[in-house]
């Protein structure tokens, strides 16, 4: 069963990959994204993720259902969680499986590229020197298409 989330508690890893994991699946492929401590020179103590959650919802099925016609026979999850994360908490995750690695890997590829193009997820990085800052919007055809920030 493929899936997309956004959600708000910390991700297990395990139950992800279980949820694709299947007899006929020879492969899973995963990214996992996880929060940084430095953004260009400076120094990221946490961040902040905001999402228009009825569109991003939308707009990541939409990508699954892209992504499974791309890899016929895949299970693909994609969850992203918002809310206030810390340095090294995960953030996002894709797991594809197929029968065979390769699809596997565009599913994952494909699937987490198209996310971060036009799914309404805003990030707001906080600094070592206490201040914050709006970054890394959705692409403008989101924007266009309705989301406000």
């Amino acid at each position: 069963m493929s899936r997309a989330a956004i959600v708000t508690d910390a991700i297990a890893v395990g139950a992800i990959v279980d949820e694709v994991r299947g007899a006929g699946q020879g492969a899973i492929a995963t990214f996992i994204g996880t929060v940084r401590n430095s953004s260009g020179t400076r120094t990221v103590t946490g961040l902040e993720y905001s999402a228009y959650a009825e569109m991003a919802n939308r707009e990541m099925n939409d990508i699954l259902h892209e992504a499974l016609a791309l890899a016929s026979g895949a299970e693909i999850v994609a969850v992203h969680r918002v809310g206030k994360l810390n340095v090294g908490d995960i953030c996002v995750i894709i797991a594809a499986a197929h029968p065979h690695r390769a699809a596997a890997f565009d599913a994952c590829r494909y699937t987490i590229e198209e996310i971060k193009k036009r799914v309404p997820i805003w990030k707001r990085e906080q600094y070592a020197d206490g201040s914050t800052e709006w970054v890394e919007a959705c692409s403008d055809a989101v924007h266009n298409a309705g989301a406000t920030t």
